[in-house]
């Protein structure tokens, strides 16, 4: 090779041409070497990954009971790696009855510990990468390792632990969150953070009354929009307090939250809430009176009814609309405010819920002077007045 290379310099220019063509064929024969043999290994090693696979897969009732003992499988990088990732999988589906099993698996193998300490240690995607993984384990011995990550000065390690608490779906996952979001010290999405409490305090929303009392401004109105959709009818007192609160948003949460609740305080809540001066305080107010079955809303809805906000009365007719024993008497009270927008925003959820059919057969037997004829009349005037609104906002957005 050193001959060929000292006859190429002795020939001058052309010497280099050629000596650059060979260079050129030579990196370019390495090059197609190394993806074939790049591609050799891999189908190699799918191969016998697969048929681990399928050895472990017929042994795992064994696997997961421990009469396999762990030394068999943990100690194989490959073996390990295959059991890890079908017990994180299984953890993700299983149930309260065969979770248990599944952790003593993990931990009696040494695979959580693995994790929390390459969650500790690791860096970059791989760091990541074991923090989502512990949050899979959904085991309390992750949260700390998890926790020590929320304050990474990385914010996408941030991100990665907080979604990684969330998944977990224990109630003591959210502390370390609700911690620094009291104190002020989590910088991350406040999507991620919203997401990630609510999952963890679904079956526990009482937590998150004790850091409402300690939180103030954004923080307290993020709490409140949590505490908003994991609510139950237990929190009683609680959700009566958020609802005379000074922040209009912690006000409208805790309209929304009354919702899920069918208590005797509930319409009254309601009641105060739909008559705030914040129209989405009112908005809210009127959609949680429409998922609780109380005849006494009715009153409040008709009065939202002739709001002077557009949402707020398309969500009052809505409501309005879908009482079906009363609609015929409902319909003489929209007609009896003369508001015509009421009328209108009711005639409209009517078209929509398919009643108002309904409504015009059961007036159509009536004499022609008799109040139900002259019911039909505003009726069929209201349905004129609507389809013309639609036709000149259709006419405007095609301008």
């Amino acid at each position: 090779m050193g001959s060929v290379f000292r006859a190429i310099a002795r020939s001058g220019p052309t010497g280099l041409v050629l000596g650059a063509i060979l260079v050129s064929l030579l990196g370019i024969f390495l090059l197609v070497g190394f993806i074939v043999f790049r591609r050799w290994y891999r189908a190699r090693y799918f191969r016998r990954r697969n048929e681990r696979t399928v050895i472990l897969r017929a042994r795992w009732s064994d696997i997961v009971s421990g009469k396999v003992a762990p030394e068999e499988w943990c100690l194989d990088s490959l073996d390990a790696e295959i059991v890890g990732s079908i017990l994180l999988d299984n953890i993700e589906l299983s149930t309260a009855e065969s979770l248990p099993l599944l952790l003593e698996c993990l931990r009696k193998s040494g695979l959580l510990d693995m994790l929390i300490y390459q969650a500790r240690t690791a860096c970059s995607w791989r760091q990541r990468a074991a923090l989502l993984a512990l949050g899979r384990t959904r085991a309390k011995e992750a949260i700390p390792a998890l926790a020590a990550g929320l304050d990474s000065k990385s914010a996408e390690t941030r991100v990665t632990v907080v979604r990684a608490l969330g998944r977990t779906g224990i109630p003591e996952a959210a502390i370390p969150i609700l911690d620094r979001i009291v104190e002020g010290r989590l910088d991350a999405p406040e999507r991620s953070m919203k997401n990630s409490i609510a999952n963890c305090c679904r079956n526990n929303p009482r937590i998150l009354i004790s850091y409402l009392d300690q939180s103030q401004g954004p923080a307290r109105e993020l709490l409140a929009r949590v505490l908003a959709e994991v609510a139950s009818a237990e929190l009683g007192d609680e959700l009566l307090v958020l609802a005379a609160d000074s922040l209009p948003e912690v006000r409208a949460s805790a309209a929304r939250a009354l919702g899920s609740t069918n208590t005797p305080y509930t319409p009254p809540a309601l009641h105060s809430l739909a008559i705030a001066p914040e129209w989405f305080v009112r908005l809210r107010a009127v959609v949680a009176l429409g998922q609780i079955e109380n005849v006494d809303k009715i009153e409040i809805l008709l009065r939202s009814l002739c709001d002077a906000n557009r949402h707020v009365r398309q969500r009052a007719g809505w409501a309005l609309a879908r009482m079906e024993p009363q609609l015929e008497q409902i319909l003489q009270d929209v007609v009896a405010t003369k508001d015509n927008y009421a009328l209108q925003a009711f005639i409209s959820e009517l078209e929509r819920s398919g009643a108002i059919e309904r409504i015009i057969s059961g007036l159509s037997g009536s004499g022609q002077h008799s109040a139900p004829a002259a019911l039909r009349e505003v009726i069929e005037g209201a349905r004129k007045s609507v389809e013309m609104s639609g036709k000149a906002m259709a006419s405007a957005a095609g301008h």
